[in-house]
């Protein structure tokens, strides 16, 4: 701790440009400043400072050191600061972006809820890509890659998409063999809300994309009218493989060219970066990562991280 309070006063003394006003700031007089940084100085076996009559400056030793202390002291003040807010209970206004498969977190993000009743959780539902800092949201979850260097990320896990139909569609319909058959199919497409751009269906044959044409029965703009009118036996839909979960598991739905289908879609939460977390930020960001998906996802999941 002497050591610590010996580089304290070396910053101080930089900063202000004289042990005088160093001193006002520790609470101190400009001797004892004056005899720490000189002892910190006769362990180091360097000299820091210049000094004359009306002024202290650094030497270049003493401007290389400066900027090696600020961070330690930065990083001492982020420790004391994180172990203090970890003694109170996550509070305030939590602003999150989900995109629009995110009602399906629902059930999980309630159980946050009742976690940390303390926290007030504002969600905004949308696809488009949001500028986290400057529409001052706490966290987003998404997909794809982060490109964005203002922000920390974290893997949440993965989800594949899925054509699914109805067994009385599929019966009356014929079920497709290759990618080529959907041609001949009525399709329940999606649209994405903040583009109008229609969902495209991501089939491969042996690694290569395979661009088919296809019918569009009908279009929409959310996710629970495709899984609908797929289980009336309208059309194949496709859908997040962890949106038709339990259809899939009583049969009510049935998947259709699962080999042309493997492309994964990762989930993560970002947030801005920060060198220290607020209790509401860490309590959202930790649940996120180990419990958001948990009960949602069922053909694997990539390592949390």
């Amino acid at each position: 701790m002497d050591s610590l309070g010996a580089l304290g006063a070396f910053v101080q003394a930089a900063d202000a440009n004289g042990f005088t006003e160093a001193g006002r700031k520790l609470g101190v007089s400009p001797s004892a400043v004056s005899k720490a940084v000189q002892r910190l100085e006769e362990r180091l076996g360097v000299r820091l400072f210049h000094r004359s009559t009306r002024s202290i400056t650094l030497t270049p030793e003493g401007a290389v050191f400066l900027e090696r202390c600020r961070r330690i002291l930065c990083e001492v003040e982020a420790a004391e600061t994180e172990l203090t807010q970890a003694q109170s209970a996550p509070q305030g206004k939590l602003r999150i972006s989900l995109p629009s498969i995110g009602i399906l977190f629902m059930p999980r993000l309630a159980e946050f809820k009742r976690l940390y009743p303390q926290i007030e959780i504002e969600m905004d539902f949308s696809d488009r890509l949001v500028d986290v800092i400057e529409e001052g949201f706490d966290a987003v979850i998404r997909t794809g890659a982060q490109a964005d260097s203002r922000l920390m990320v974290r893997k949440l896990g993965f989800y594949r998409k899925v054509i699914v139909g109805s067994p009385a569609y599929l019966k009356q319909a014929g079920l497709p063999a290759s990618p080529e058959d959907l041609a001949g199919h009525a399709c329940l497409i999606y649209r994405y809300p903040s583009t109008g751009k229609l969902d495209r269906w991501l089939l491969r044959r042996d690694g290569e994309a395979i661009d088919v044409a296809l019918p569009a029965s009908m279009v929409m703009n959310t996710l629970e009218p495709q899984i609908c009118l797929a289980e009336q036996g309208l059309g194949l839909a496709c859908i997040p493989d962890m949106a038709v979960r339990r259809q899939l598991e009583d049969g009510s739905l049935i998947s259709v060219l699962d080999d042309y289908m493997q492309t994964r879609t990762t989930l993560r939460v970002l947030w801005p970066s920060s060198r220290h977390l607020s209790p509401k930020l860490r309590a959202f960001v930790d649940f996120a990562a180990n419990k958001l998906l948990e009960p949602i996802l069922w053909q694997g999941r990539l390592p949390i991280g």
